[in-house]
């Protein structure tokens, strides 16, 4: 593989409890919901307005409040997981072998730039990355490709010779919508949950697992 694409919660840190927990206040406390746990954890995926409209519908929110329940969501998680933000174990490591090798990374995240960059600037790994593609930069969320083509695109390299890692069937449905190979870091979701993804070449519980760190000897 020529280039590396990291998807960034639950890919590059085991942060998704927080966001459900986030997400459980929100819809069932502040939005009146009556949301178990196992409701919410498989909608988490795309755009935050997405969310709201398969848990709610598509015409309980306008847009400003979809924006605005997003950012308040987004300030409680932040809240409560920066005391244990950290990179998932050997993922550091990767990183900078990655980096000192040339391998070109980017992040195709569908989080918003408000939380890459918490993460990013908090934890000082920024640099790694040449290109960067956020919710706000793309029209149609994951399982669509859009995420990944247009980091391939910023980082110039065909999507066939990028590896994207993931954690959820839905980031690596995008990947295989790409026309590229994925690793699944299993922090929320089973191999068996993947099964019908032909393009899932590896699962690894961190970037400790052998497998990876042959990627950049």
């Amino acid at each position: 593989m020529k280039a590396f694409i990291f998807d960034l919660n639950g890919t590059m840190i085991n942060d998704m409890t927080y966001h459900t927990r986030a997400w459980q206040n929100l819809l069932n406390n502040e939005l009146g919901g009556n949301f178990s746990w196992d409701e919410i954890k498989p909608q988490m995926y795309g755009k935050n307005p997405e969310v709201l409209v398969r848990m709610f519908g598509p015409d309980r929110f306008t847009m400003d409040e979809m924006t605005s329940l997003s950012y308040e969501k987004e300030k409680k998680y932040q809240q409560e997981f920066l005391p244990h933000l950290e990179l998932l174990p050997g993922l550091h490591e990767f990183l900078e072998k990655a980096y000192q090798k040339g391998i070109p990374m980017a992040i195709g995240s569908a989080a918003i730039p408000f939380n890459i960059d918490f993460v990013l600037d908090n934890l000082n790994i920024r640099h790694y990355f040449k290109a960067i593609i956020s919710a706000d930069d793309v029209l149609l969320s994951k399982p669509d490709p859009e995420t990944f083509i247009k980091a391939a695109q910023l980082l110039n390299i065909s999507p066939v010779d990028c590896l994207v890692f993931e954690d959820v069937p839905k980031g690596a449905e995008a990947a295989a919508n790409a026309g590229m190979e994925a690793v699944v870091i299993t922090t929320t979701h089973q191999p068996d949950e993947f099964k019908y993804l032909p393009n899932v070449i590896h699962f690894a519980n961190d970037f400790t697992d052998r497998f990876l760190k042959e990627l950049v000897v």
